[in-house]
């Protein structure tokens, strides 16, 4: 059974001739877990082999059920659905416990927000401590970046490769100008206070050389001013959406959730904003479509310190739908500081680390309502302090979140098209644009990008593959 071989052409924007996949049987019923090879952990169905309820213990393996025929390559299962499951988080279910079942019960959930506003904060962090015990403990996603989807991809053009003879395949370069990475940085404003911080928190910011997004929400917590909507956009900040009021009930009932989003939309185009990130990072994405909104910032990439777990498994933009998705991949100011009790870097350190090894998307999520106090303010000039050094030595793309939008939405309507002996990028920003090469040495994938005489092959930016991590 020949199946698509989109996930490629869409990942990579590599040249559409590669074979397309062969399914070697009727896939099965059930849905679960399966690994493939030693770090990827899979989500879907299979063809051969038998999947798992949970992700721990010992998964079937069907990396032995990888083949190849005239055709091209043989899988046992479809990669269009398993990235699919991994991104829309289809696998999240299987990971509620008990306690979290009761957590998210909408008695609960209504018992703890109308407290919420008139439990001290002590007393409020100790119960969200609480929650989050478990989140050292947690298979999966892996914790403290995981890349299960990155993984995937690169495995399948290594196959598809391998199946056709190749040894290189041309691609369109995941940024502008060749750049390595791109970071952006984002704010959502949660309080009055923190609405009152945020020239201090854009003065910061500008100090370090960067812009920002901020999140704001639109009804019951504070006034959203005109005077303060165009005090962000005139200083080159990005005004964005954050929920409706951030009661945490978004997403509680699918006809109160559409009553939402329609007066979310008329929001986002009465502010004429292109992004939108949901209060608590609360998300179901397959309820996207009723959205307006250009891209959508609420899918953490491992979410393991986040009221609702899971984790999208990639650290790079990807469409659901017709919206982008710009995942969060670092964790946010208020879980180190307050639920792991960090006020170091290096989370934040590591994170950077293993996302630019994979050339991903670093993006930070910090609040003007957290930074008030002399001590998170320090730490999070510190950031700043070490991102400026990272981006300007690493020459990394630093962007606000809708110049990554307009980016990726151009490079998903760019060709690679076949000139003499040489490849050329057609489409928007085509000027933007570079040709990379994802070269096969060994059993090992690399990618390399093109210089214009394509006499400079070796300028590796993807080096060392990276290993899905489980702290424990």
């Amino acid at each position: 059974m020949k199946m698509s071989n989109r996930c490629l052409t869409d990942y990579y924007r590599c040249d559409e001739s590669l074979a397309p996949f062969t399914l070697t049987a009727e896939l099965s019923a059930d849905e679960g877990y399966f690994r493939l090879g030693p770090d990827t952990i899979c989500y879907g169905k299979l063809s051969s082999g038998h999947v798992a309820g949970k992700p721990g213990g010992s998964l079937d393996d069907v990396a032995g059920f990888l083949s190849m025929n005239g055709a091209g390559p043989c899988l046992p299962f479809d990669p269009v659905q398993v990235i699919e499951h991994l991104r829309r988080e289809h696998y999240e279910p299987s990971l509620v416990p008990g306690r979290e079942r009761m957590v998210t019960k909408e008695w609960v959930q209504h018992t703890y927000y109308f407290f919420r506003n008139i439990l001290p904060t002590p007393i409020r962090r100790f119960l969200q401590r609480a929650y989050f015990s478990d989140w050292k403990t947690r298979l999966f996603p892996a914790w403290p970046v995981d890349f299960t989807v990155d993984l995937l991809h690169e495995k399948l053009l290594r196959h598809s490769m391998e199946s056709a003879g190749l040894r290189r395949v041309p691609f369109i370069w995941f940024w502008p100008g060749g750049a390595p990475g791109c970071l952006i940085l984002t704010h959502d404003v949660e309080t009055k206070a923190g609405r009152d911080f945020t020239a201090r928190l854009m003065d910061l910011d500008v100090s370090y050389g960067f812009r920002a997004s901020f999140q704001v929400i639109p009804e019951k917590r504070y006034e959203v001013s005109p005077r303060y909507v165009e005090e962000i956009r005139s200083r080159g900040f990005e005004f964005n959406i954050h929920d409706l009021n951030h009661d945490g009930h978004l997403y509680r009932q699918r006809d109160e959730f559409l009553r939402r989003a329609k007066q979310i939309n008329q929001y986002a185009r009465q502010y004429q904003a292109q992004g939108f990130r949901a209060g608590s990072m609360y998300r179901i994405q397959d309820w996207f479509d009723a959205y307006e909104f250009s891209y959508d910032m609420s899918v953490p990439n491992v979410a393991h310190l986040e009221p609702k777990r899971g984790g999208c498994c990639t650290v790079f933009p990807h469409f659901l739908g017709k919206i982008l998705e710009l995942p969060l991949t670092t964790s946010q100011d208020y879980s180190i500081f307050h639920i792991l009790r960090d006020y170091s870097l290096e989370l934040w350190k590591r994170q950077y680390d293993l996302i630019r090894r994979k050339n991903g998307l670093l993006s930070f999520l910090s609040h003007p309502d957290y930074l008030i106090s002399h001590r998170t303010r320090k730490v999070y000039e510190g950031l700043l302090d070490y991102l400026r050094h990272r981006v300007d030595s690493e020459q990394i793309w630093a962007a606000l979140p809708g110049e990554v939008d307009q980016w990726w939405r151009a490079r998903s309507q760019m060709k690679l098209v076949h000139k003499g002996s040489s490849w050329e990028i057609e489409g928007p920003q085509k000027e933007r644009a570079r040709v990379a090469y994802a070269v096969l040495e060994g059993d090992q994938l690399h990618y390399q990008l093109a210089d214009a005489s394509e006499e400079c092959r070796a300028q590796a930016l993807s080096t060392e593959p990276v290993k899905q991590v489980q702290e424990k």
